[in-house]
């Protein structure tokens, strides 16, 4: 009698390999969600940052108007020696920002590894000349003029070039559509230094400061 009965009771205990198929293809299909979310987790971050990229893209941001270019002078007196160490700093104490410049020459004028200095540009030496500098905004490491959203028109920049510091106040600060070029509305009879930067939140335009020489003093 009572060995019958462990039996039966034993035979109660088995789990049907329905069951047991049932539960593995749970745990299969809930370990595969978890590792389908980070895995979309992830290419969304890198998605993200792509876009970041194409928002921000350099290409979008070094094409200055045909007017601009063909009034702009062109004395840099280059010396014919191209180098890839930074020839100057730009300085904005407001928002922290103390970052190298380089030769428009150079390969590291990049604006994914440097700020750029725009093709076209002439350096604050020049007499009525207009520096363009660009950066990217954004996440990116490389997004240098994230924080110009903070400045206002009247701020001071500074830049450190051939051992003299020029001082710039903000005297415009404007939206334009990405269309491929800059529209720069500045005062041609002024030594003048343009930032360009994507706009922050706002991937269909960009944010032009147009800064007027007004100091320059050795260091």
């Amino acid at each position: 009698m009572s060995i019958k009965m462990v039996k039966k009771h034993n035979k109660k205990l088995r789990i049907s390999p329905s069951l047991v198929a049932f539960i593995g293809t749970l745990i299969i299909l809930v370990g595969g969600f978890f590792l389908s979310y980070n895995y979309i987790q992830e290419k969304k971050v890198i998605a993200f940052d792509y876009m970041t990229n194409v928002f921000y893209n350099g290409q979008e941001l070094v094409n200055i108007s045909e007017n601009e270019a063909t009034t702009m002078k062109v004395e840099n007196n280059l010396p014919e020696t191209i180098t890839n160490d930074y020839i100057g700093y730009l300085s904005i104490p407001k928002i922290n920002l103390n970052k190298g410049f380089l030769d428009l020459r150079s390969k590291e004028n990049d604006v994914d590894k440097n700020i750029l200095v725009v093709q076209g540009s002439t350096y604050p030496d020049v007499e009525n000349g207009n520096l363009i500098l660009a950066s990217h905004s954004g996440p990116s490491w490389n997004a240098y003029f994230n924080d110009l959203y903070k400045l206002k028109v009247d701020d001071l920049i500074y830049v450190s070039y051939k051992n003299k510091k020029y001082t710039y106040k903000i005297k415009n600060i404007y939206k334009q559509e990405k269309v491929g070029t800059i529209a720069i509305y500045r005062n041609y009879d002024k030594t003048t230094l343009t930032l360009v930067t994507c706009t922050n939140f706002d991937s269909k335009t960009q944010t032009v400061y147009i800064s007027e020489l007004t100091k320059i003093e050795s260091e």
